[in-house]
C-alpha cells in the first residue's frame, strides 16, 4: 500500500514537474513572441500618409515596452501565474497593433484613405486593448522597477487620451474623394483633383503605382468578394491614377508578372528584354529614349504626354524627350517570333477623322498667333480649337503655355463676344489642369478676369469660370488671390441661382477656397449660409453630403457658428440624423457635434428635437465615423450637467 501510495506520489510529483516546465515554456514563448513583435515594429518602412501620425504615435508606445520585457526575462522561472496571464493578454494586444501597423505600412494607400474611418476605429481598438493590458499589469508580483512603473503610468494616460481624441480626418482629402467618386464627375477638370489626390497619397510615380497595384491585388484576394462596392471604388481610382501617370490602364486583377499576350500561351517564355518595362508586354515598335532605355513607342509617348521628363525605369531626368527606333531589337524580336511561331499583337489603327489632323506641335504656334488677329472670325476659330486640343492631353496644354498662349487667352476674357469669352475661359480651365500652368495663369492676371466672366458671362461661361477658379485655387496662394479679388460673392450668387451644374461647380470651388481661413469669413459675409441651407432642403440635387462638408468647415468660424446656430437649422440636422442616408447621418452628426462643442445650448435644442434616440441608433448601427461622432456627442452631453 505504501509502495502504491509512493508510486502515486511519484506520479504526482512528476506530473507537477511537467506542469512547471509547461508553465515555464508558456512564459518563455510569450516573452519571446512579445519581443519579436516589438522588434518587428521597428522594421516597418514609412507609414501611409493618411494615418502616419497615428502609426508613429502607436509605434512609439510599443517601443517603450522593450525595457519591461527585458526586466521580465530577468525574472527567469519565477514569474507568477498572474504574470503569465498578463503576458498572454499583452501579447494579443501587441499582435493586433502589429497587424494594424503592417496594414498602414504595406497595405493599399487608396484603401487606407477611402476607408479611413474604419482604420481609425481599429486604432481606437488597439489603444483600448493596450490600455486594458497596462491597467491589469501585476507590477508588484513581477517586481517592476519604480522607474518603469512611472513610464507605464504615463503610457496609460496617453492611451486614455488617444481613445478620447476627436476626429482627425483630413477634410480636404475627404472632399476630394467625394468629388472623384461623384457620378456627375464628367468634366475634364476632375483630372486636377485626381492629380492632387495622387500627390497627397504618394501615388504619382510608376514605381509607387506598381507597388499599389500589387497591394490592391492582395486586398481583392483577401476580401474574396466581400465589400464589393468599396473594392471597386479602390480599383477605379487606381486606374485613374495610372492614367494620369501615363501608364496603361489594365485589369489590376491580372497576374502582376504575366503580360496579357501570354495568357493564351503560358508555356512560352518571352525573353525579358523583349518586354516593355511599362506594360510588360512584348514590344512591336521599340524605341530608345535619352537614358538609353528601350520602351514600346506608344507606352513611352503616353508617359511623356503626362508631363513627365524622366525615364520611367531609372527615374533619371532626361535632357530631351526625343525617341529613336531600336531597329536591332525589333529585328531580334521578329526573328524570335518567327522561330517560335508567335504572332505579334496587332496595334489598333484609328480611322477617326482626328487622326488626320495637323500635328499639334506644328498647329499650336499658328493658333496662338491667331488669337491676336484683327479678324473676329479668325480669333473665334483659334480660341475654339485651342479649347479642344487643350482638353485632349497634357502635352498640348504645355505646348500652348510654352508658345505664350496664356496671355492672349486672358485678354480674350474681356471681349464682348460671348462665344469667344466662353471658349477662352474654358481653354484656361483645361490649361489649368497642368500644375505648372496654374501659376502661369495667375501670374498673367487671369483670376480677376475669370471672376468678371463669373459675374457677367453666359450661363456656360459662368459654370466653367467657377470650375477654373476651383482648379486654380488648388495652389494656396491662388486661394488668397481669389478672395482678395472679390471672387467669393459671385460664386455664392451662382450657388444661389445657377443651374444644377453651376451650383455644383460653385459649391466645389467654395469648399476649396474656404480651406483658407480668411475666405471662410468672406464666404459668410457674402451670405453663403442661406443658399447652403436651401440646398439641404432639395434632396433631389444629390448634394447633401457636399453641402454638409462645407458647413462643417464654416462651423469652425465664430461668425459661421452664429449664423448656423439657428433653431431651424438644428432641427434640419436632426432630421438628417433621423432619416438621412448613412453618409447624411454621419455628416450631420459631425456638424452638430462641432456646433454643440462650442455652445451647449445647441445640444439642448437638438435634444428637444428628439435627437437622443437617433444618436443611440447611430452608435449601434451607423458608419464607423458616425459611431465615433455619436459617442463623442454622448460624452459631450455628460459634461454638461444642465443637460
Amino acid at each position: 500500500m505504501a509502495l502504491d501510495g509512493g508510486e502515486e506520489g511519484g506520479e504526482t510529483l512528476e506530473g507537477g514537474n511537467g506542469f512547471d516546465e509547461a508553465i515555464q515554456r508558456e512564459e518563455s514563448e510569450a516573452v519571446e513572441e512579445i519581443q519579436r513583435v516589438l522588434e518587428s515594429v521597428a522594421q516597418f518602412g514609412e507609414y501611409r500618409r493618411a494615418h502616419r501620425k497615428e502609426c508613429h504615435t502607436l509605434a512609439r508606445r510599443l517601443k517603450i515596452l522593450l525595457p519591461i520585457v527585458e526586466e521580465i526575462r530577468d525574472l527567469g522561472p519565477n514569474i507568477p501565474k498572474e504574470g503569465i496571464a498578463w503576458l498572454n493578454d499583452l501579447k494579443d494586444a501587441l499582435l493586433f497593433s502589429k497587424k494594424l501597423l503592417k496594414l498602414c505600412s504595406e497595405g493599399s494607400k487608396i484603401q487606407l484613405a477611402l476607408e479611413t474611418e474604419a482604420v481609425m476605429i481599429n486604432f481606437q481598438a488597439a489603444y483600448q486593448k493596450l490600455s486594458q493590458a497596462f491597467d491589469a499589469l501585476p507590477s508588484e508580483q513581477l517586481g517592476i522597477s519604480d522607474e518603469l512603473k512611472e513610464q507605464l503610468e504615463l503610457i496609460c494616460v496617453q492611451l486614455r487620451r488617444a481613445r478620447r481624441r476627436t476626429d482627425t480626418q483630413d477634410i480636404e482629402l475627404a472632399m476630394d474623394m467625394i468629388v472623384v467618386f461623384s457620378k456627375d464627375a464628367d468634366r475634364n477638370v476632375d483630372s486636377a483633383i485626381i492629380e492632387r489626390l495622387a500627390i497627397k497619397l504618394d501615388l504619382h510615380t510608376m514605381e509607387d503605382l506598381n507597388i499599389e497595384t500589387a497591394a490592391v491585388r492582395k486586398l481583392v484576394k483577401e476580401r474574396n468578394g466581400k465589400n464589393a462596392e468599396s473594392t471597386q471604388q479602390i480599383i477605379d481610382l487606381l486606374n485613374k491614377f495610372r492614367q494620369v501617370a501615363g501608364m496603361e490602364v489594365t485589369n489590376v486583377l491580372d497576374e502582376p508578372d504575366l503580360p496579357r499576350t501570354l495568357e493564351k500561351c503560358a508555356s512560352l517564355v518571352i525573353p525579358h528584354e523583349f518586354l516593355c518595362p511599362i506594360t510588360l508586354e512584348i514590344m512591336t515598335d521599340p524605341v530608345i529614349i535619352a537614358s538609353g532605355q528601350t520602351y514600346e513607342r506608344e507606352s513611352i509617348e503616353k508617359w511623356f504626354e503626362s508631363n513627365r521628363n524622366t525615364c520611367p525605369k531609372s527615374r533619371q531626368p532626361l535632357p530631351h524627350l526625343s525617341v529613336a527606333p531600336n531597329y536591332a531589337l525589333k529585328n531580334l524580336i521578329l526573328v524570335w517570333c518567327e522561330k517560335n511561331n508567335y504572332k505579334l499583337p496587332q496595334k489598333e489603327t484609328s480611322t477617326n477623322e482626328e487622326s488626320c489632323l495637323t500635328d499639334p506641335k506644328v498647329e499650336i504656334p499658328s493658333l496662338v498667333e491667331n488669337l491676336s488677329s484683327v479678324h473676329l472670325e479668325v480669333q473665334r476659330k483659334a480660341v475654339k480649337k485651342i479649347r479642344m486640343i487643350s482638353k485632349e492631353n497634357s502635352e498640348n496644354r504645355v505646348l500652348v503655355a510654352e508658345h505664350r498662349g496664356i496671355l492672349p487667352l486672358v485678354q480674350l476674357l474681356s471681349y464682348p463676344d460671348s462665344k469667344i469669352q466662353e471658349h477662352a475661359v474654358t481653354a484656361l480651365l483645361n490649361l489649368s489642369i497642368d500644375e505648372g500652368n496654374k501659376k502661369l495663369i495667375s501670374n498673367e492676371g487671369a483670376i480677376p478676369a475669370i471672376i468678371e466672366v463669373l459675374d457677367s458671362g453666359s450661363i456656360e461661361a459662368k459654370e466653367n469660370a467657377a470650375a477654373a477658379l476651383f482648379s486654380l485655387s488648388m495652389l494656396d496662394e491662388n486661394k488668397e488671390i481669389v478672395g482678395l479679388s472679390n471672387g467669393i460673392p459671385p460664386l455664392v450668387e451662382l450657388l444661389r441661382s445657377g443651374t444644377i451644374r453651376g451650383k455644383k461647380d460653385a459649391l466645389t470651388a467654395l469648399f476649396n477656397l474656404s480651406l483658407n481661413h480668411a475666405n471662410k469669413s468672406r464666404a459668410i459675409s457674402a451670405g453663403i449660409v442661406t443658399p447652403l441651407i436651401q440646398l439641404l432642403r432639395d434632396i433631389n440635387l444629390g448634394m447633401i453630403d457636399e453641402v454638409l462638408s462645407i458647413i462643417l468647415l464654416l462651423a469652425s468660424n465664430p461668425d459661421g457658428r452664429q449664423e448656423l446656430g439657428q433653431l431651424s437649422f438644428i432641427e434640419t440636422l436632426v432630421e438628417f440624423i433621423k432619416d438621412g442616408t448613412p453618409k447624411n447621418k454621419e455628416c450631420a452628426a459631425s456638424v452638430l457635434l462641432e456646433l454643440g462643442s462650442k455652445n451647449s445650448n445647441l445640444i439642448l435644442a437638438a435634444l428637444q428635437f428628439g435627437v437622443y434616440d437617433h444618436i443611440i441608433e447611430i452608435k449601434q448601427s451607423g458608419t464607423d465615423r458616425a459611431k465615433r461622432k455619436a459617442d463623442a456627442f454622448l460624452q459631450l452631453m455628460a459634461k454638461n450637467e444642465h443637460i
